[in-house]
């Protein structure tokens, strides 16, 4: 068994009552369809630790082996999730990410944007009872990253109503009363 990780996932803001930081969290939580602010403060602190990394390897000279081993590995990892464009392969441009870039690569965000849901609520619904699948594995975690090659593999899953599986509870339920009903009108 592997040990246990306690380190953060994410990181507090300093000022918890600041009203333009407050209004643009809000904002963001509504436009992404996002649980609580933790989830925000969560792709915060992962931003925060890239942008430090390539600010670390942007003060290293241009030609030292560091710089263009972990430069080129960090542009590479943030080009396959989508994050970056393939153009823009520069640490300079690490730096100019935002949080809503990476809020965009969420499955939740992904699979409204594909119109397999009526919206990002709905997405996240359809998310956590399984109904959507990411190549063959059906994913259950609305916060999953998206790599720019599964993308085009986002569907419902087999198992689900809405990708020909089995009807749901309630739908079998109401055939069976309706068959039942039908049966009971020709015996009178």
């Amino acid at each position: 068994m592997a040990p246990n990780n306690y380190s953060k996932t994410y990181k507090v803001p300093r000022r918890p009552f600041e009203k333009e930081r407050i209004m643009h969290e809000l904002k963001l939580v509504g436009e992404y369809g996002l649980r609580n602010k933790h989830e925000i403060w969560r792709v915060a602190f992962t931003l925060s630790n890239i942008r430090r990394a390539a600010r670390e390897l942007l003060t290293l000279d241009a030609k030292d082996p560091r710089r263009l081993f972990e430069g080129n590995a960090l542009i590479r990892r943030l080009i396959r999730i989508g994050v970056l464009d393939e153009t823009k392969t520069k640490l300079d441009y690490v730096l100019a990410l935002k949080i809503e870039d990476f809020l965009e690569r969420r499955l939740q965000t992904q699979v409204f944007k594909l119109g397999l849901a009526r919206s990002t609520h709905h997405a996240r619904v359809l998310i956590r009872q399984r109904h959507i699948r990411v190549g063959k594995r059906i994913v259950d975690i609305p916060s999953f990253i998206v790599r720019l090659e599964s993308q085009k593999h986002i569907e419902f899953a087999l198992t689900s109503p809405y990708g020909g599986g089995r009807a749901g509870r309630v739908k079998r339920k109401r055939v069976r009363t309706a068959a039942e009903g039908g049966d009971a009108e020709d015996d009178e």
